[in-house]
């Protein structure tokens, strides 16, 4: 006995084929380069530049999603130049408990208002969690520090970030990352 086959015309399949093809990359886990930043002035968009530090970019995803940075105090802000977080302790001090991130200093991107750079002590290779953004151009930074980012949306809101002390930059009573998050 013979099974009839039904053959389905290239046309017919067409709309399923476009309709599974849509929908399988859904399936696939995309990773977010957006950063949601939650501050008491309102949320700042920083857009991740794994292009240019991939190892820093993927330690800031990685604490944003375990929660790391939520209250975190911008405990060194000196106006005209940067405002530095990303220390759990609040002391300036701290770090994550990951070990520290090689140097991936940037050469093709220079800090200008709104970069994203990843603080770091006199030793190249000693990034860990901190992070600052530029309120303004600070180019003498190109080429020693990682670029890790951009803000792209609420700038306005950075610049609100209640400042320190002109030369140290130490703030009383500082502002805090409300949560910081991923962006879906």
């Amino acid at each position: 006995m013979l099974k009839r086959r039904t053959l389905i015309s290239t046309a017919a399949a067409t709309p399923f084929l476009t309709e599974l093809a849509m929908t399988e990359p859904a399936a696939a886990e995309t990773v977010s380069n957006t950063l949601l930043m939650e501050l008491k002035y309102g949320t700042v968009t920083i857009e991740l530049r794994p292009d240019l530090a991939p190892k820093a970019a993927e330690r800031l995803r990685t604490l944003t999603t375990q929660g790391y940075y939520n209250g975190c105090k911008f405990f060194r802000v000196i106006a005209g130049f940067m405002a530095q977080t990303g220390d759990a302790s609040n002391t300036g001090m701290g770090g994550s408990d990951l070990p520290n991130l090689p140097a991936e200093f940037t050469q093709d991107a220079s800090f200008l208002t709104g970069a994203v750079g990843m603080a770091r002590t006199s030793d190249p290779n000693s990034a860990n969690s901190q992070f600052f953004i530029c309120f303004a151009p600070a180019t003498f930074l190109d080429g020693n520090y990682t670029i890790v980012g951009q803000v792209t949306a609420g700038m306005d809101f950075v610049q609100q970030i209640k400042k320190g002390d002109p030369q140290s930059g130490k703030v009383n009573d500082p502002d805090s990352i409300i949560k910081m998050t991923l962006a879906a």
